[in-house]
């Protein structure tokens, strides 16, 4: 038991060192084409601090865990929502362009919609549907990154002819070289990154399991609460280091694109590797107790979330505190019952 319990917390910390280091890698190389910082938070950075979910969903798909793979993405989703976003609004509440909202926050609520549908129709996530998902993900990042790319063009294209204007032969050969270096810095970061999330999910995998079936608790439940808050704790690093350096909107561009991404991403890979059904190892009034709350509380937390910043461009205090309280309020009832 001991051991497992710390090998599960070296898996945890292999996450979040790889996810930040694929992160701050991904970023770099992203900043060098001018993208927009919103955009890298809903891209870029999202699927860097995603990638914790994925392989941990992927690994426990394709080990037959389907409770874990499930539990995971509806757990992270809640999680970023109702905890890390929660937090950041909480303590520095902050005006967001809602323009730039539109277009992940109605993706989201698309995919969810599909996938609430599934669940409560059939209660089986089948290889079609997981490919369905993956094919929302391509759409969203394919006309994202074009959109992004379209408004930049002519930044881009001003400041190189900038830097082309006010540089001789040898500084620009010097300015090539290092930006080469970095590039090659970024990539490698990126890499490793990678390879330590590949790893720590696999601990997190194997010996979460071993810890829910010593403890009798419910290998649902550790993934809806333990396993979510791991594999979030990127988002978390993310969203306090964002906030920190006055950058709000890569913190909540961030969060949805990581929630959508859960969704569309996470959810789609696995059932893709190895389709499962809904776990059914508690129940409310004789019905799944993940029908009942789960699906429930991860709509709710969303819409608490995004329709203030939508409709009025902004984020209140009293948000993050209601969100907060939900989030309490649902880890007390995953142990409770």
């Amino acid at each position: 038991m001991l051991t497992a319990v710390l090998l599960f917390i070296l898996g945890l910390v292999l996450l979040i060192f790889g996810g930040n280091w694929f992160v701050d890698g991904a970023t770099g190389v992203a900043k060098r084409y001018h993208i927009p910082e919103l955009l890298i938070g809903a891209t870029v950075v999202s699927i860097g601090t995603t990638l914790p979910e994925v392989m941990v969903s992927a690994t426990s798909a394709a080990k037959g865990i389907g409770d874990i793979a499930y539990g995971n993405a509806i757990g992270s989703i809640i999680c970023n929502t109702s905890l890390i976003a929660a937090l950041t609004i909480a303590i520095k509440p902050a005006p967001v362009g809602k323009k730039e909202l539109y277009k992940p926050v109605i993706c989201f609520f698309i995919a969810a919609v599909f996938y609430a549908a599934t669940a409560y129709i059939t209660g089986y996530f089948s290889r079609i549907t997981g490919i369905i998902l993956l094919a929302m993900f391509i759409i969203y990042m394919v006309t994202t990154v074009r959109e992004a790319m379209s408004s930049s063009k002519s930044s881009a294209s001003q400041t190189g002819e900038d830097e082309a204007v006010s540089s001789d032969d040898e500084s620009g050969r010097q300015q090539a070289g290092g930006f080469k270096e970095s590039l090659v810095f970024d990539i490698g970061r990126i890499i490793v990154g990678a390879a330590l999330i590949t790893v720590g999910a696999n601990l997190l995998v194997d010996n979460g399991t071993l810890i829910a079936t010593a403890l009798g608790v419910p290998t649902s439940v550790i993934a809806l609460t333990f396993v979510a808050l791991g594999t979030s704790l990127p988002e978390l690093v993310t969203a306090i280091t964002s906030l920190a350096k006055g950058h709000g909107a890569l913190s909540l561009g961030n969060v949805i694109g990581a929630n959508l991404f859960n969704l569309v991403l996470v959810s789609g890979v696995s059932m893709t590797i190895q389709p499962f059904h809904i776990p059914v190892e508690k129940t409310i009034a004789g019905m799944n107790a993940s029908l009942v709350v789960d699906t429930p509380v991860m709509l709710t937390v969303m819409l608490l979330l995004t329709l203030p910043a939508v409709i009025k461009g902004k984020l209140y205090r009293a948000q993050g505190i209601a969100l907060l309280a939900i989030y309490v309020g649902y880890i007390v009832f995953q142990f409770a019952l």
